[in-house]
């Protein structure tokens, strides 16, 4: 009777092992990435009835379980691999039959096979369960603007790792650009940067760079901004005549002198954001005058005295407009003389000189002779007295 008492135990140990072995459900292979975290789900169910708890440990394939520390465990006071300890977590009140495991910080040294030991009064069980493939980050945090940038007009911009775990270590957020901006709040998962753009901060680049401190691992995402503003810097560029040279005149109220029958070509541009829409006016566009061209271009093919005035260029988005105005003058050509004309022109000049010129010799020749009739009468009267 006593060695049948003694066999019982080893029957029901090779039945529980057989169970185990059947119905245990664990992920074969699983994947993640470096810094990240994942959790390989493991149940098992017993054939008959409940054991309650159980001692569990896991396993890095290789590992001496006399010997070697296990990566995690179950139970109390148990030491675990130093390079595990916090990572890998095997928890007590997972509830009966669980031994689902979750791993934190996953690094490259964490890849390879792991396997579970089950102990019990009967039994110890052992066997190579799932294995961690842990590859390099290519997840990339995002950048979110809330609606459109405004030039003058803060606004907050969120760069965020959904992708990263709350139990992990803190990601470290920084931020780098040239525009003015100052950090706002910040959450476990993101970090808040306000930015009060300027018209020049429109395509400046923007990047949010976030390193996993656990794996010394960083990644980055670079945007160009988007700052809409109102039409500036406003400027006509002039080309008169067939002339490929080109005057710019970039103050308003400039004025542009141009010959009589010249042709006038006027190219008006703006800085905005959005594009604006260009505009000639005659006069002030707030004097409700005639529109003369509906685009930044307008020419004048002929000047003349109807073409002399003030024109306006206008410029004009959803934020604003700007103007410039140009006071365009017209000069009449001298008239061409014939050849004749310049000849007596020319002839009549020369005899005048000629005609000033014997006149002067004239008087210069009756100058000179009053003088030298009173040097002959001084001298004689001087003879009188020494006489």
């Amino acid at each position: 009777m006593l060695p049948l008492l003694l066999l019982l135990p080893l029957l029901w140990r090779g039945s529980l092992t057989q169970s185990w072995r059947t119905k245990m459900k664990p992920q074969i292979s699983v994947t993640v990435q470096e810094g990240l975290c994942v959790f390989v789900p493991c149940k098992f169910l017993y054939s008959r009835g409940s054991f309650g708890y159980l001692p569990m440990s896991w396993f890095q394939s290789g590992a001496n379980i006399h010997r070697d520390l296990p990566v995690a465990t179950n139970q109390p006071g148990q030491k675990v691999q130093e390079r595990t300890q916090g990572r890998f977590l095997l928890l007590r009140d997972s509830g009966v039959n669980n031994c689902s495991l979750s791993i934190r910080d996953a690094n490259m040294a964490d890849n390879g096979m792991y396997f579970l030991r089950v102990e019990s009064f009967f039994q110890r069980y052992e066997d190579k369960t799932f294995l961690l493939k842990v590859t390099a980050l290519t997840q990339l945090p995002s950048i979110q603007i809330p609606g459109i940038l405004e030039s003058g007009c803060p606004r907050n911009l969120t760069c965020s790792v959904p992708w990263a775990c709350e139990q992990g270590t803190p990601p470290i957020f920084s931020w780098n650009s040239a525009a003015l901006t100052s950090l706002g709040p910040k959450t476990h998962l993101s970090s808040v940067l306000t930015l009060s753009p300027r018209p020049q901060d429109h395509g400046a680049s923007l990047t949010c760079q976030v390193t996993l401190p656990a794996v010394g691992v960083t990644v980055k995402r670079t945007i160009h901004l988007n700052v809409s503003y109102a039409p500036q810097n406003m400027v006509i560029t002039v080309f008169q005549g067939n002339s490929t040279e080109a005057l710019k005149i970039l103050g308003n109220a400039s004025s542009l002198p141009i010959l009589e029958g010249q042709s006038l070509h006027l190219v008006c541009v703006a800085d905005s954001n959005p594009p604006a829409e260009l505009r000639w006016f005659r006069e002030s566009p707030t004097l409700n005058t005639s529109l003369i061209s509906n685009t930044g271009y307008m020419e004048l093919p002929q000047a003349g005295t109807g073409e002399e005035g003030v024109f306006t260029c206008q410029a004009q988005n959803q934020l604003g407009s700007q103007h410039v105005l140009l006071n365009v003058s017209v000069h009449w050509k001298p008239e061409p003389r014939s050849c004749s004309e310049a000849l007596g022109a020319a002839g009549g000049a020369g005899g005048m000189a000629l005609l000033c010129l014997c006149l002067f010799l004239i008087f210069r020749v009756k100058t000179q002779r009053k003088k030298a009739a009173k040097t002959v009468e001084a001298m004689n009267d001087m003879n009188l007295v020494l006489g």
